[in-house]
């Protein structure tokens, strides 16, 4: 069989499950670590709960998926996963979901493997957002999520050094509320509320606009021009401020009828 015809025959096979994202809708891209509680307590032994030089690891991935090649809008990330707003007139590929998460996943792994300097991988899905409202939702979602998991880590860890055994902290933990755990907190010594903004609700990285001097060759003067850079902010805003803020991002891209 020639070539031609052998090439034609089997691409069938790698893209007859092909989905393509239609036009229109916004992709939004959450990456999470492989086994990541074995690698982050086991093999590398970060500082529990929060470690400062994993956060800088999550935060310098999160960058490099920005400028890989995709028009990201916002990037965020809390505890060890990553999610990525894509311009909604995204382009690539021409907008087929395998291609973004196959890629997307490689890139997340391959950076954080190289930082690291030990072998890690990231899965990735992708979720399909017809409107900025739920565009907004999804933002809140894992920013909420950001703040229960901090609570619960807290409490955990807390319990976990003061010479509880796992099963003990695990279980002392259940069915309590959120004001019973602030409490267990208070009681150890810890104010939940004065903890670093970046544990309790994530960092975001978003572009934004500045002005760089630079020199006109015509005139060889002085100018100001007008550049893009990446802003890492470790103190985001919570609820409904939060909302505004990931609305905002949106806001050049909504003008095309979203």
């Amino acid at each position: 069989m020639r070539f031609d015809d052998l090439d034609k025959k089997m691409r069938v096979f790698e893209t007859a499950s092909d989905q393509c994202v239609l036009p229109g809708m916004y992709m939004v891209a959450r990456l999470d670590g492989r086994s990541f509680t074995r690698l982050t307590k086991e093999v590398c032994k970060f500082d529990a709960p929060f470690d400062e030089r994993f956060r800088d690891l999550m935060t310098s991935t999160a960058r490099s998926l920005m400028t890989c090649g995709f028009r990201v809008l916002y990037a965020y990330t809390e505890s060890d996963e990553i999610s990525l707003l894509l311009d909604r007139d995204e382009r690539h590929f021409s907008r087929k979901l395998r291609k973004y998460v196959s890629t997307l996943a490689g890139e997340a792994s391959a950076q954080f493997s190289l930082q690291l300097g030990q072998v890690a991988s990231f899965d990735c899905r992708i979720s399909q957002l017809p409107n900025v409202d739920l565009v907004v939702d999804y933002f809140r979602w894992r920013n909420q999520d950001a703040a229960r998991n901090a609570l619960n880590a807290w409490c955990y860890w807390t319990l976990r050094k003061a010479g509880e055994d796992k099963r003990r902290a695990t279980s002392r933990l259940l069915g309590l509320s959120v004001r019973d755990k602030n409490e267990l907190l208070f009681q150890h010594g810890v104010n939940f509320n004065d903890l670093p903004n970046w544990q309790k609700r994530g960092v975001g990285l978003y572009w934004e606009e500045y002005e760089k001097p630079a020199v006109n060759p015509l005139g060889n003067q002085t100018v100001l021009a007008r550049r893009k850079r990446i802003r890492t902010e470790t103190n985001l805003p919570m609820k409904d401020e939060y909302g505004q803020f990931i609305r905002s991002l949106t806001l050049p891209h909504q003008t095309q009828g979203a």
